[in-house]
């Protein structure tokens, strides 16, 4: 796939085991001594100076020493002559003798290291300034590039490393953000006071980001089109002249940096350059902030509501005989009592004419044709005829007689499958003359194996319904002409295939 890289063999191996804060302490020493520009060091100055790491665990010399030929032996560190110290003694000779160089391997684990410990301390943000930034970057470079202009091929590698930081800065930050959203809204804290504040804060953030991305985002796309009218290329050739890679640098490293920055440029059009759906990656921020607001402000309804009184059938009630209290008449009472408990009047008001197409909404009962009511409504309160609920019926004598029948099934089922069974593979026409019901069974498994792709070896394997017997199905030999099976209801002819019916897995 694209973009793939295979791991070193035992990358970050000196991460695991008991002295793993050793080697990170004695790795974070050579990083320290080459900002320094000391490039070797030997075993007496790594003890010496692993306390002011911050590693306080009390280590001797000889442990150190251990340490670094383990490392040493994970390629992070190699290993040299001294040549311009002096000795005064053998033991001493065998001290100072060996001195120690941090490789390139070793200070890529390392800045791999001290990235993960920063990105667990960092937090994500959604900041303007560096969208504003990005806009002022590409502003830069178009007035470096358009004709006449005076911007000296360095510039122009600055203007373009500070447009791929602040890029990769907002892809960053928004990465991380939108982690630390998701995890906001799954939260569930048992301080809601603080929690209603933090998701309150986080709503009013969005919403000031969201305002003016759609301007800034056009902004940036107007600047991104007039510097890719120039030419990106010309521009990637002028930043590489910038660059001022060393002599040593082969035309592979060369290439290498500029399909770097063609891709960081991709990146940045990705995110900005203007399609049919809109900006891809701007259009993507919106919707991600859009929808955290909307899940935020639901968590705050949600919380709202759980800090409301409960509401009780006794407060329901004394509630109720409040409103019915100040109500101003009789006349009241009744509408508040439907209010209240939404039923229905009565049901002989509310039956309907046989036609009710004839009788408009608006006509007053009393001008309306009359409705027939049933007797039984003043009897027994319904208004149609009732009959009486049927008696529930003795079903134990089916489930009796239908679970005989599933044994008898069984049984009969079981005893084919064992006349079926053969003693290795035979011919298909072996068979010969077979009860009907045998003949059944017999033909399901045929089907089984026939539905089945054959394997390497040619030959089709299936397995019944309770897995209990397999049949392998070999193709017919070409001489072997066709089999007949003879049953009481007729006969049947086809391919004379080999056959082989057993338990799956028996050697028979």
């Amino acid at each position: 796939m694209p973009g793939f890289e295979r791991l070193p063999p035992r990358v970050f191996d000196f991460t695991s085991g008991n002295r793993r804060d050793l080697y990170f302490a004695i790795l974070h020493v050579f990083n320290d001594a080459n900002e320094r520009l000391e490039t070797a060091l030997l075993a007496e100055q790594v003890h010496a100076r692993v306390p002011g790491t911050g590693f306080a665990e009390p280590v001797d010399e000889d442990t150190v020493g251990i340490a670094l030929r383990h490392l040493e032996s994970l390629d992070l560190l190699e290993s040299s002559q001294s040549y311009t110290a002096s000795y005064s003694t053998a033991a001493e000779f065998e001290r100072k003798n060996v001195q120690y160089t941090l490789t390139a391997q070793g200070e890529a684990e390392f800045a791999g290291i001290k990235l993960v410990l920063d990105r667990l301390k960092e937090k994500g943000a959604l900041q303007t300034a560096v969208l504003d930034a990005i806009g002022d970057r590409l502003h830069t470079l178009y007035s470096l590039l358009e004709p006449g202009a005076a911007g000296t091929d360095s510039r122009v590698f600055t203007a373009l490393q500070e447009l791929e930081g602040h890029l990769d800065s907002l892809r960053d930050n928004t990465k991380r953000f939108n982690n630390e959203l998701q995890r906001l809204l799954r939260s569930e804290g048992a301080d809601l006071d603080t929690f209603h504040e933090v998701k309150r804060a986080t709503v009013g953030y969005l919403e000031e980001f969201v305002e003016n991305l759609e301007v800034r985002a056009h902004t940036i796309a107007d600047a991104l089109a007039r510097v890719e009218a120039l030419g990106v290329e010309p521009m990637l050739e002028r930043a590489l002249a910038g660059a001022n890679l060393p002599p040593s640098a082969t035309d592979r490293v060369r290439a290498d940096w500029l399909a770097g920055r063609r891709a960081k440029w991709e990146g940045l059009r990705l995110w900005f350059a203007p399609t049919a759906e809109g900006q891809e990656g701007v259009r993507r921020l919106h919707e991600v902030a859009r929808r955290a607001i909307g899940a935020l402000l639901e968590t705050l309804e949600r919380i709202t509501a759980s800090r409301r009184r409960s509401s009780s059938t006794a407060e329901d009630l004394r509630t109720a005989a409040r409103w019915c209290a100040g109500a101003v008449s009789e006349e009241e009472l009744p509408l508040v009592w439907s209010s209240l408990t939404g039923l229905s009047p009565a049901r002989h008001a509310v039956l309907a004419h046989d036609d009710a197409e004839l009788i408009s909404p608006g006509t007053p009962w009393t001008d309306a044709d009359p409705v027939p009511v049933s007797p039984n409504l003043r009897s027994s309160g319904r208004s149609g005829r009732v009959a009486r609920t049927a008696r529930v019926r003795d079903v134990g004598e089916t489930v009796e007689r239908r679970r005989e029948r599933a044994l008898a099934e069984q049984a009969e089922a079981d005893q084919a499958l064992r006349l079926l069974s053969t003693d290795g593979s035979v011919a298909l026409s072996s068979f010969g003359t077979l009860e009907h019901t045998l003949f059944e069974h017999l033909l399901s498994l045929l089907g089984r194996a026939l539905s089945e792709p054959p394997s390497s070896d040619g030959l089709r394997r299936a397995l019944t319904s309770d897995g209990r017997l397999e049949i392998v199905l070999g193709p017919p030999s070409p001489d072997s002409g066709s089999a007949t099976l003879r049953t009481p209801l007729g006969e049947f002819t086809g391919p004379d295939h080999t056959v082989s019916i057993g338990v799956p897995g028996e050697r028979r």
